[in-house]
């Protein structure tokens, strides 16, 4: 199944100038849907991944399901303030100011090996604190996988050298 067919474009949003990719359309077959589960999923399925860590929110759509292929467990990591009890977080810059990313102490440790989880890769700023999050967590991240990278943005070149998948590619 080509999964690019169910991605809409989007002009001017957020804002003038940019195209977003909205993947409501897949989301909404469910034979799409499950096809980019199976794909997103299946190049980790050896992998020996104990935990799968979803992006707030589009990470949230796809990560259950991915962990529920892999046997793993599912770790939400949300933007400041949205979760509760005692949290870790990592500060990072984005083109247009500065965010935060959260998860709840004490899910992953060490032992684990992470699996992040977006739906789509552009300059890499969201990805990159995901993966300073694990580290600070003391867990591995063995891989990334996205449905879709925005290839011109060179968002490939700002994360560490580990398998990552997308399953579309867009310039």
């Amino acid at each position: 199944m080509d999964l690019r067919g169910f991605l809409k474009d989007v002009p001017d949003f957020p804002e003038p100038g940019i195209i977003f990719k909205d993947i409501s359309p897949l989301l909404a077959d469910p034979d799409a849907f499950a096809e980019a589960v199976e794909c997103m999923s299946a190049p980790f399925c050896d992998m020996g991944i104990t935990a799968v860590a979803g992006i707030d929110s589009r990470g949230f759509l796809f990560g259950p399901s991915i962990a529920q292929k892999l046997d793993s467990g599912f770790v939400m990591i949300r933007k400041a303030g949205k979760l509760p009890g005692a949290t870790i977080g990592v500060d990072y810059d984005l083109e247009y100011g500065s965010d935060r990313l959260e998860m709840v102490d004490g899910v992953i440790d060490e032992l684990d090996r992470v699996l992040l989880i977006d739906d789509v890769l552009a300059t890499g700023g969201t990805l990159g604190a995901a993966f300073e999050l694990m580290s600070a967590a003391g867990a591995k991240v063995a891989g990334v996988s996205v449905l879709v990278d925005l290839v011109g943005l060179n968002g490939r070149s700002k994360l560490p050298d580990v398998p990552l998948h997308a399953q579309i590619e867009v310039n």
